[in-house]
């Protein structure tokens, strides 16, 4: 994998973010020429700035909901191979700001598969969308890529959408049947949910809230839905998913095309509440109160779960990291970050190199 991108032209859609940062930071260490195109950082500290990559990569500051921008780039930086993660990525966000995020997710995907497609320089293209892409009728069922999409709130509903988009642009434009009459880019969606690891201090996340409350506030964080089981996934496992089916793509390889599931293991589904009273004991303090209520209005699918058959015979893939290394692997990082900012780097390559 590393000899296969060293050197290659990625561009990356939403690299200021939690996983785009990640991505980001181990292409450059793999020699890969980097441009990313996002909005800036909105957590200050952030995972972007932490590693310093505004001084490593190609850092254009752009709204993926300005088509002429994002087109004016792509032409000129003319890619290899495009990760689109950028996205307005929280469910109860979605509910304050509805008409943001269908046109971030949903319009802002079409924009960058149609710059890709004028571009004609792109080989492969990876578009990021979830796992609440589903119809999820909270039957704790396993879903796989065939299934109906759908999406009870406007985050999971702008991703399905998103979903349908990709398929259309790559049965229109993609589709092997076309080459020649447009160009050899091929297209596979991606979708993975519940990804942790060091470096993440977004709002309305686990991680992020316990990591607050014991290293900034009182000790004491406040979960909602303790009883709500996830699939707890490490950005290692997800970011190795995506760099398998770049990959595949950019080889032209039978079948890379299309949607692919990236979930973890069934058993490393935790309950909220088990996965914080792990946290804290990796941390070695800090405690959880239950939020009201009343304060907690907003619906959450209670289960999802995926099928990772097909990524697990086609691409080589699964997940490795067993849920509590991955708990282990996440704090420990914001251990030595709050520890020893100067070796945050050097503590990222190890974890990295440990990995892949």
């Amino acid at each position: 994998m590393q000899h296969f991108f060293n050197g290659k032209k990625v561009l990356i859609t939403g690299h200021t973010g939690f996983k785009g940062a990640w991505l980001s930071f181990l292409l450059h260490q793999w020699g890969a020429d980097v441009i990313g195109i996002a909005l800036s950082p909105e957590t200050t500290p952030n995972l972007f700035q932490v590693l310093g990559l505004e001084h490593m990569i190609k850092d254009y500051r752009c709204d993926i909901r300005d088509f002429n921008a994002l087109q004016e780039i792509i032409t000129r930086e003319k890619p290899d191979i495009v990760f689109h993660l950028a996205a307005q990525a929280l469910v109860r966000r979605s509910f304050r700001v509805p008409l943001e995020t269908f046109a971030i997710n949903t319009l802002g995907t079409a924009h960058v598969l149609e710059a890709i497609k004028d571009a004609k320089s792109v080989k492969a293209a990876v578009i990021i969308t979830t796992d609440k892409v589903y119809e999820n009728q909270e039957e704790s069922r396993v879903f796989r890529e065939i299934d109906p999409l759908g999406g009870y709130d406007p985050y999971s509903a702008s991703k399905a959408a998103a979903d349908i988009v990709a398929s259309s642009y790559i049965r229109s434009y993609f589709n092997p049947e076309h080459y020649g009459k447009f160009h050899e880019t091929r297209v596979g969606v991606a979708r993975a949910g519940n990804v942790i690891g060091g470096g993440d201090w977004g709002e309305d996340r686990l991680v992020p809230d316990i990591v607050r409350a014991v290293y900034e506030g009182d000790g004491v964080a406040t979960i909602r839905n303790p009883d709500s089981i996830r699939p707890w996934q490490h950005v290692f496992d997800c970011l190795d998913g995506y760099l398998r089916l770049a990959h595949a793509l950019y080889e032209g390889k039978e079948e890379s095309g299309g949607a692919w599931n990236f979930g973890s293991r069934e058993e490393d589904a935790l309950p909220v509440r088990q996965f914080a009273e792990s946290a804290f004991r990796a941390l070695g303090k800090g405690s959880y109160r239950v939020a009201d209520v009343e304060n907690n209005v907003f619906h959450e699918a209670s289960v999802v779960r995926l099928d990772s058959s097909r990524a697990q015979s086609l691409l080589g893939w699964n997940s490795r990291m067993p849920v509590q290394d991955s708990i282990a692997h996440t704090f420990s990082w914001y251990q030595r970050y709050y520890e020893n900012q100067a070796q945050i780097c050097d503590y990222t390559c190890e974890q990295l190199n440990s990995f892949f």
